[in-house]
């Protein structure tokens, strides 16, 4: 990978990559190390990424494996020296969009950005299998097909997470969302 083709996969990626690290790790300083990791994986395994072929994926799966096998580490970890994970307080909130274009009232504005806090904290407690496809899926737009080989899973495995994560969600969310 020349420099050339690092700022372009840094300029067209860049911001899906990031929102992914950070979706992963919840914080923001392992989403800035794990963001790092992976173009510096991407610029050490160059040879293999084929960009004709949507790098983008190429790149989430990079991230994707650092972060589980960092997760892995951080567990090991803990069983032999008993360590805690401190998590930063609020870093959703700093990647919550702007409103839609409409003025909306005061209530209705809280009503809402309300209603995105709970759907976002509904998938952030869903387990791990089920949230990175969600979030593939449904903020990155990434296809079935490339959720699976990112994840190393069949178009079927994916596609039965997606629905099982809809259930648990809609399950999960239909009592709050009904009180609002």
């Amino acid at each position: 990978m020349n420099r050339e083709q690092l700022e372009q996969c840094i300029n067209e990626y860049g911001k899906d990559i990031y929102a992914f690290c950070s979706q992963m790790t919840r914080s923001i300083q392992e989403t800035e190390d794990l963001y790092q990791d992976t173009f510096l994986k991407a610029v050490e395994i160059s040879d293999k990424i084929d960009f004709e072929n949507n790098p983008k994926s190429y790149l989430v799966s990079i991230a994707l494996r650092l972060w589980k096998n960092r997760k892995r580490k951080y567990a090991w970890r803990a069983r032999i020296a008993g360590t805690k994970q401190l998590v930063e307080e609020g870093t959703s909130e700093e990647t919550e969009n702007g409103r839609s274009g409409q003025e909306n009232p005061v209530e209705e504005g809280y009503l809402n950005k309300e209603r995105k806090k709970q759907v976002r904290d509904a998938v952030e407690r869903l387990d791990e299998k089920y949230r990175i496809p969600v979030y593939l899926y449904y903020t990155l737009q990434l296809p079935i097909a490339e959720i699976a080989d990112i994840m190393k899973l069949s178009n079927g495995a994916v596609k039965s997470r997606l629905h099982k994560a809809r259930n648990i969600l809609k399950q999960e969310l239909e009592v709050v969302l009904d009180e609002m």
